[in-house]
């Protein structure tokens, strides 16, 4: 029985992985750039922020969901997969950019 729910569970993250990675191209990040687009880095980091927050929360309702009897395992495990995913990417570029802060700071002028 363990085997079985361990193996769905796998199976399950494995879908989650896909379906994200799946999502992550989005229709804007494919659209041409028009004239007078706002297309900086505070834009991106403001798109990117907003998804993974929306990730998260959509997670937590899985979650509660769940809980009340409401929501299936296995859609519970992909949510769940997917807000992990996602607050993983966020410490990542976090990381990234303080690393970049610190080496700015270090250069000489």
């Amino acid at each position: 029985m363990l085997e079985a729910i361990s193996s769905t569970a796998i199976s399950a993250g494995h879908a989650a992985s896909r379906a994200t990675e799946a999502q992550a191209v989005s229709p804007a990040a494919t659209a041409p750039v028009q004239a007078g687009d706002d297309v900086g880095f505070e834009s991106v980091m403001k798109q990117v922020t907003t998804d993974a927050i929306g990730t998260l929360k959509a997670g937590e309702a899985a979650s509660i969901s769940a809980m009340q009897g409401k929501e299936s395992t296995r859609k519970v495990v992909e949510a769940l997969m997917s807000a992990e995913q996602a607050l993983q990417t966020a410490v990542a570029v976090r990381d990234k950019v303080v690393q970049a802060y610190q080496e700015v700071v270090r250069m000489s002028i």
